[in-house]
């Protein structure tokens, strides 16, 4: 193929020594005329292991070239990469000026251009908020090619995942493959670049590929801020840091897995809030600042509000709710900090009319802390409490599925959420 790679930085040269090593043809294209000149010379103008061999036998075979101007490279290009920066603002956000720019510039010179060979696809490895390709890519596209647009470009959202001095094996030996596209269907053009890379391959919609790289980079933060905060704590309490995680990160069961780590319902049980909160304080006893181990407890409450708004939007004032499940999981009757509690009980302050249906609940049973628990929060659990064959007989304006209970139970005419599985 002909790929036209705009950005010449770390990603854009990455992504150029790659397509060269897969014997494809490299027009590189960068505003700096220094950048342009190295490469066209075959020269890297970044340090990164395996890119300056790529780019100098990719110039000698005749298929590296460069340029600040590019409109007849489109004509016949089968590929764009858009790999320009999106640096931070002030605020926070990224400045998105230089992905405006190109993507005008790209569609400028598609204007000019007959693509004989069908419609160019352009495809963006710059990290960008989500909804970027929707509200201001395409716009700019359909703005400048008017009716022509569909027929001369086609968009794709391909984030990378490379780490610096390993771009090079990254690239061929990734984590996964992200391809977002309009409407979620695989795109051949970028089928055909990763042709022979083994690596799970994943097609969604633009916003969920534009989603994914936050989600990553946030995520190893989080993974890098937590193992330095447990490592300040072990150390000031002589514990053997490198032991502790040397044990922890063995567990690739639950540790190092996908196990908790799927968006749905609240954290809760005997376990976790009391020791996240144990830790805290084990941690300021110790004199060290954990400020990701104290956001825990106060992101979980966050999230319990989330599940109440979700649950509860567009439900009309005194409607019929029934939740199916009250205790912290299915099939025990642990009612110990279950967050279905807690959104029992902002059900019934809403003013909804709630009832419960649980099978391992049964009120005559509750003794201990379940049941000085449960009166203090829901003092009415018998008004609430519904067996299988009453649920027969009612109607609801909406079911909350908070244990998994549905799949058991016969189809309900109301709309169901499953709050342990957030769409």
């Amino acid at each position: 193929m002909k790929i036209c790679i705009f950005g010449l930085g770390y990603v854009g040269l990455t992504g150029a020594a790659c397509a060269l090593t897969s014997n494809h043809t490299v027009f590189g294209v960068d505003v700096d005329p220094g950048k342009v000149a190295a490469v066209k010379a075959g020269k890297s103008p970044i340090v990164e292991p395996g890119i300056p061999e790529a780019l100098a036998k990719g110039a000698a075979e005749g298929k590296l070239d460069a340029g600040t101007e590019f409109a007849e490279q489109v004509a016949d290009a089968d590929l764009a990469i858009v790999c320009v920066g999106t640096p931070s603002l002030a605020d926070g956000s990224h400045n998105m000026s230089y992905i405006a720019n190109v993507s005008r510039q790209i569609a400028e010179a598609l204007k000019t251009v007959d693509r004989a060979n069908g419609p160019l696809t352009v495809a963006f490895r710059s990290t960008m908020r989500p909804g970027s390709i929707d509200d201001l890519v395409w716009p700019i596209f359909t703005r400048t090619l008017g009716e022509t647009a569909d027929a001369k470009a086609e968009m794709v959202y391909n984030p990378e995942f490379l780490r610096e001095s390993t771009a090079v094996k990254d690239y061929f030996n990734p984590p996964k493959i992200v391809l977002g596209t309009k409407d979620g269907q695989p795109n051949a053009t970028l089928d055909a670049l990763f042709e022979g890379i083994e690596a799970p391959r994943f097609y969604c919609r633009f916003r969920d590929s534009e989603f994914v790289k936050f989600m990553d980079n946030s995520f190893h933060a989080v993974k890098v801020a937590f193992a330095n905060e447990a490592g300040r704590v072990a150390t000031a309490l002589g514990v053997s840091a490198a032991a502790t995680h040397e044990i922890f990160v063995s567990d690739t069961k639950l540790n190092v897995s996908p196990y908790y780590l799927r968006p749905g319902g609240a954290f809760g049980g005997s376990c976790l809030p009391k020791d996240v909160r144990a830790f805290a304080y084990i941690a300021g006893a110790a004199g060290e600042n954990v400020p990701l181990i104290e956001s825990l407890m106060p992101s979980n409450a966050a999230h319990k509000d989330f599940v109440f708004r979700h649950v509860s939007h567009g439900l009309a004032p005194g409607a019929r709710v029934l939740m199916l499940g009250l205790t912290f999981k299915a099939a025990t009757d642990d009612l110990r900090e279950s967050p279905n509690v807690d959104l029992a009980e902002a059900l019934m302050k809403a003013g909804y009319a709630l009832e419960v249906y649980d099978p391992a609940l049964e009120d005559a049973a509750l003794i201990g802390q379940n049941l000085g628990f449960l009166l203090g929060r829901l003092p009415g659990i018998d008004d609430l409490l519904v067996t299988a064959d009453e649920l027969a007989t009612r109607s609801y304006d909406v079911v909350v599925d908070a244990n998994g209970m549905a799949k058991n139970l016969p189809p309900f005419t109301a709309p169901l959420i499953d709050i342990n599985a957030l769409k």
